[in-house]
């Protein structure tokens, strides 16, 4: 039986620069997400709101006695609203078990024994869930801006309101970063995806059922800051240059959202590690 040479050999491959392997595990996920046709229904789900947006520009533009259901500054507001509905499901199905399933099947170490940056891991798994949230708030979002355009046959609309297009872009990254962060920091702290879609519903509810007692109570909304939804709110509507809906100020919900930020890098941080320490 002839023994073939085993000695050294150059490696033949392509070579990848360092800090681009979060791309990877993002490719990954987003294929295994859309492979559920649920998740899909879902997907397609959210963009109702944006055909129903759509065709109400179409009337608006081209029946002038449909005038009073024209497009406003507050029209675009009041979609990105209608959206945080989906933004929540999408949030709690996609994410999940983008950590929690790595940590039932213990494959945080093999992920993080491959020259595979920590930042990297967290960064691959924030793309997937960020990459399905933009697609249903920003995207959307950013065309009926261009359809409003469109079907007006000018630009006065958009000269008139500069500042939505980065009214829309800021408020709808904003969310998704709260919502990613937050989910991840949850699915990283345990191995069961349904515990974690619990524990992130169970946050978000138990927050403004808090807030709406302590209404109750003061008579008011100054307590707003208690409820991550009404923070969002709060600011965003800041964004869009409309009057905030409670008594907070909005530089507190503001720091509240910044606040859930950084704790949820904290626990990601603590949480995201090849060796398992058991004190």
């Amino acid at each position: 039986m002839p023994i073939h040479d085993q000695s050294y050999r150059r490696y033949g491959g392509s070579k990848v620069a360092p800090g681009y392997a979060w791309s990877v595990i993002a490719y990954a996920g987003i294929r295994g997400m859309i492979r559920r046709r649920v998740f899909l229904g879902l997907l397609f789900a959210s963009w109702i709101p944006f055909i129903v947006y759509a065709v109400r520009i179409y009337f608006a533009a081209n029946y002038p006695q449909l005038s009073p259901i024209a497009m406003t500054p507050e029209s675009f507001r009041g979609f990105l609203g209608v959206q945080g509905v989906f933004l929540f499901f999408i949030t709690v199905w996609a994410g999940a078990g983008l950590i929690a399933n790595d940590r039932r099947a213990n494959a945080l170490q093999i992920y993080l024994s491959k020259p595979l940056m920590r930042a990297e891991y967290i960064a691959g798994k924030f793309a997937v869930l960020a990459a399905f949230l933009l697609v249903m708030t920003w995207v959307p979002g950013i065309l009926l801006l261009i359809l409003q355009i469109l079907f007006s046959g000018s630009f006065t609309f958009a000269r008139q309101n500069l500042y939505l297009f980065p009214a829309i872009t800021v408020a709808s990254f904003l969310q998704v970063i709260v919502a990613s962060f937050a989910m991840l920091a949850l699915s990283s702290l345990s191995k069961s995806s349904r515990y974690v879609g619990i524990l992130y519903t169970g946050a978000m509810f138990f927050s403004e059922a808090i807030f709406g007692v302590l209404r109750l109570i003061l008579g008011g909304t100054g307590a707003s800051w208690i409820s991550f939804p009404a923070n969002l709110a709060q600011v965003v509507d800041v964004i869009f240059r409309l009057r905030p809906r409670y008594e907070t100020p909005w530089i507190v919900s503001l720091l509240a959202l910044v606040g859930l930020v950084v704790v949820s890098i904290s626990v990601l941080e603590r949480r995201v590690r090849g060796v398992e320490v058991v004190t």
